[in-house]
């Protein structure tokens, strides 16, 4: 053995930075600026296992998309590098200059979840205590202040009661407006493993049937926003059967008599409750006897019950019925919100949304005097600030003149987007902190652009939906001159004045200040208290070991739930039951507009895609953007399955591919939210959804928009693969991924194959390209080659026969192969290999056809699979479309 011989790079334990599960993540750097990423056996959410967002995280750690150094707009519209002295000086003197002439109530922040909770806690501290503007909200706003809301109004505190533990140990469990088995796979597979090793029970209610409602017992395809409907009959229903928990609701709830009385005027029967859901009334006297008769209920949900402009109502809905039979905060029991982000839970806690002030602590005069004592700020904030949506109505009409964006990409996200990119370049002063530069909220042109750390370079603690802090730490060295967020801010805030107060060695001493403040006056009247990490030193930061919160100083092991034996924090620490207004739609269709426009998230994509747009893996499975529509729509509407179609709300429009969906309802539509003007030419959808916003919470309308829809002709269609960025002519439809080796686009277009040849012999001369040209068959296919080495292809062929590229792909793949024959690879055929197909499993990079020839070779099961190409065995988020891919053999085989 060499003694010299270098030692292999240790793992660092760190959380994924992607949805609100929260899982543990192994990061091994590779040496080469990236790294392998495993599941984190120890962390006690996932235990070891990744779903293919997070396996993939290795795959988005590339610089050539990242923002390296201060930037500042130059006169011509485009950017300089300037210094960050320049930068830090120029963005705390436009701040200065606005607040002398307009007040503090002139400038804002608009935050995200992407953050760490030291970053958001140091950039509310600075606005809300310092500048004096309560005008400081975030993305959260868009996914789950709804249950922020209602969990106040409610519990008198925004505190999840349960554990994932409950998950494990449920008899029942309810599944509300969430497609878990795509956005929260982790949790959904432990949801299975409880069907599979105790014989669970699984109810799905969902408007659309998702890939989640194919694994499980029953599915209620229920009427968009009609929730609250069908559980306050669940309530009724509960009443009238002898089961509210008398003893536990005299002891510890308020407020139920008036909330039965308006249960029953919304709901007093199945019938009425049949009418409102649209389900058979006795598919819900079904689920409200497996209810009923079922101890230990766990009921969770997501943006499907959030995103409403009743969401608050829909949640306390939910609440009520758990609060009125006990079953909250003991083991296998309790209501439990699935929070879409990584640190929503984090920002929640500092102050991170516009109602909130910090620690959990709102705006009563109380609170506010105890934490201007604490940061000792004479000039805190005095009233609650303006929610997202109205924020940005505030940026639009000029009462807020500076805004500063940490961390996501509004111009996408919020409802009415045009509308906020308008805004957003009309202020006087805007900046942008970012680590990408695909972020369509650039195109707004920011005066700065401060270049942030990305996860792998930052440090700092997340909290994920269980209340469970965890550690996220830097494994990658900072590239180019990146700093963290924390350390932006604070240097801003020096050179407002406020050097004293924000003197941070490091973000450990962030983080214990924030522990302290939680701790500050508590004596358990408060229920996020994390005392025990006040005194923390960098050691114990370092080595602090996921822990759910509260965690006072006399509890440094946590706790797991809340709320089982009372202790509420409202008045007289009881919970208080709350009526409900009279469920309806925010926005109904009408001639002009006739379907209702559903939006959410695909298996293996995030957010507007400006970290999994760069993994080849991650796009392999749903390519391009799409609406998927009930197949009697798509005849009603005279649309094609697989052509296009031009969605309109009365704010914007967006041209998608279309999917037929029997699991959408007649009169409905489904999109996905994560294509960008980066990414693709026509399918912002934030530019269509609706700004009505939820009276308690703030929160947008983006399950339920009116919408018309029109068939779209194209001439052609087809796909091009290319080492390096390939723009397509303006006239274009076109879906821009990540493929292994380049850059990918699927496309769709009017131009001529003249006119097509034409743009193909100019980009890359003659003495490379080969083509192949059928003009009468409307066909044109080209091939660039260098040394015999593909450098890039491009195939067109007529509407409805859009060639196929995964063979091609796989052949581009390597950039140092020699393609053996040209006429082959025009063909869409590798002599050398087999096509894979269209890939199912992200994990494991497995194909349909691999899958396909392997039930034909007589496996019978998806385990099967699964021992056989490992596909499904990961995160398992694939086993639904593997059980579908199983089922249609069959069918055929039968045939």
């Amino acid at each position: 053995m060499r003694h010299d011989a270098p030692l292999a790079p240790a793992a660092t334990r760190t959380t994924c930075p992607y949805c609100g599960v929260g899982c543990g993540v192994l990061a091994t750097p590779d040496g080469l600026g990236g790294a392998t990423i495993a599941g984190d056996g120890e962390h006690p959410t996932n235990r070891g296992r990744l779903c293919s967002k997070g396996s993939a995280l290795g795959e988005t750690l590339g610089l050539g998309h990242r923002v390296l150094h201060p930037l500042k707009r130059n006169a011509a519209g485009g950017y300089d590098r300037v210094s960050w002295d320049a930068a830090l000086d120029a963005v705390a003197n436009g701040f200065r200059a606005i607040i002398d002439r307009d007040g503090p109530q002139a400038a804002a922040f608009y935050l995200s979840g992407q953050l760490l909770t030291e970053d958001y806690y140091i950039a509310n501290k600075l606005m809300k205590g310092f500048i004096g503007s309560p005008h400081v909200d975030t993305n959260s706003r868009l996914c789950m202040s709804s249950t922020v809301a209602a969990q106040r109004r409610v519990f008198g505190s925004d505190t999840v009661p349960g554990a994932y533990e409950d998950f494990d140990s449920a008899d029942l469990i309810v599944l509300v407006g969430s497609n878990t088995a795509w956005c929260h796979p982790i949790l959904f597979r432990r949801m299975q493993d409880n069907r599979r090793e105790r014989g669970a029970r699984l109810v799905v209610l969902d408007p659309r049937v998702t890939a989640t409602a194919e694994d499980a017992d029953m599915v209620m395809a229920l009427k968009p926003g009609s929730d609250a409907a069908l559980f306050a009959g669940l309530l009724v229903h509960l009443t009238d059967r002898g089961l509210v928990d008398r003893s536990y609701v005299v002891r510890h709830v308020a407020g139920f008599d008036e909330t039965l009385a308006n249960a029953r005027e919304i709901a007093p029967d199945v019938t009425s409750v049949s009418d409102a859901t649209g389900l058979p009334a006795e598919q819900i006297a079904a689920f409200y006897e497996l209810w009923a008769s079922t101890p230990h209920v766990v009921t969770a949900w997501s943006q499907g019950v959030n995103q409403s402009a009743q969401g608050t109502d829909k949640v306390a809905a939910i609440l009520n019925c758990h609060l009125a039979t006990g079953r909250i905060g003991r083991p296998g029991s309790g209501p439990f919100s699935l929070t879409g982000q990584p640190n929503a839970m984090g920002g929640r806690e500092v102050g991170g949304l516009a109602n909130m002030l910090a620690a959990h602590m709102g705006y009563a005069p109380d609170e506010i005097d105890r934490i201007r004592r604490f940061w000792q700020a004479p000039n805190i904030a005095r009233r609650e600030g303006l929610k997202a949506v109205q924020m940005l109505d505030a940026v639009a009409d000029g009462r807020i003149r500076a805004l500063w964006v940490m961390a996501t990409n509004p111009a996408v996200s919020l409802p009415n987007a045009d509308k906020v990119s308008a805004a957003l370049a009309g202020l006087d002063l805007f900046i942008v902190s970012e680590n990408v530069l695909s972020n369509d909220t650039l195109e707004a042109r920011p005066h700065y652009i401060l270049p942030a750390a990305a996860w792998g370079e930052k440090d700092g603690t997340v909290t994920n939906s269980e209340r469970r802090i965890s550690r996220q730490r830097a494994f990658l060295p900072l590239p180019g001159e990146a700093k963290p967020d924390w350390w932006i801010i604070g240097e801003v805030a020096k050179r407002l004045g406020f050097s004293e107060a924000f003197a941070y060695a490091g973000p450990h001493e962030i983080y214990a200040e924030h522990a302290a403040l939680s701790a500050f006056e508590n004596d358990g009247t408060r229920d996020f208290d994390i005392g025990a990490h006040a005194g923390l030193d960098r050691a114990g930061y370092d080595g602090l070991r996921p822990v759910q919160w509260p965690a006072p100083s006399r509890q440094p092991g946590g706790t797991d739930r809340l709320f089982g034996d009372g202790g509420f924090f409202g008045p007289e620490r009881r919970a208080q039951m709350r009526p409900l207004a009279a469920p309806k739609l925010a926005a109904q269709t009408s001639e002009d507009f006739p379907l209702l426009l559903n939006t959410g998230r695909v298996r293996d994509h995030w957010h507007s895609m400006t970290r999994t747009g760069f993994s080849p893996r991650l796009s392999a499975h749903i390519a391009e953007p799409s609406v998927s529509v009930n197949p009697a729509d798509i005849a009603r509407f005279g649309l094609a399955e697989g052509g296009f179609a031009r969605l309109a709300s009365i704010h914007g429009t967006a041209i998608l591919r279309v999917v037929a969906d029997g699991g959408v309802a007649e009169g409905a539509a489904f999109a996905p939210i994560h294509w960008s003007g980066e990414t693709a030419s026509d399918a912002r959808i934030g530019a269509l959804t609706q700004p009505l916003c939820d009276p308690f919470s703030g929160q947008p309308e983006m399950k339920a928009t009116p919408v018309s829809v029109a068939a779209v002709s194209y001439r052609f269609e087809g796909f091009v693969l290319a080492r390096k960025p390939f723009a397509l002519p303006a006239e274009s439809w076109w879906a821009r991924l990540a493929v292994q080796g380049g850059e990918g686009r699927l496309f769709a277009t009017n131009l001529s194959i003249d006119a097509i040849a034409t743009l193909m012999r100019e980009r890359f001369g003659t003495d490379e390209l080969t083509e192949l040209i059928d003009r009468d068959g409307g066909s044109y296919r080209c091939a660039v080659l260098r040394d015999g080495r593909l450098l890039a292809a491009f195939f067109l062929a007529p509407a409805g026969r859009a060639p196929l590229w995964d063979t091609v792909k796989a052949i581009f793949a390597d950039p140092t192969a020699a393609v053996e024959s040209r006429l082959a690879l025009l063909a869409g055929r590798d002599p050398g290999g087999t096509d894979p197909g269209p890939t199912v499993c992200a994990c494991f990079g497995v194909g349909l056809n691999a899958i396909r020839a392997a039930f034909e070779a007589g496996a019978a099961t998806a385990e099967e699979i699964g021992l056989q190409l490992k596909a499904g065995t990961n995160c398992g988020s694939c086993l639904p479309e593997i059980r579908r891919i199983r089922s249609q053999a069959g069918a055929s085989e039968a045939a």
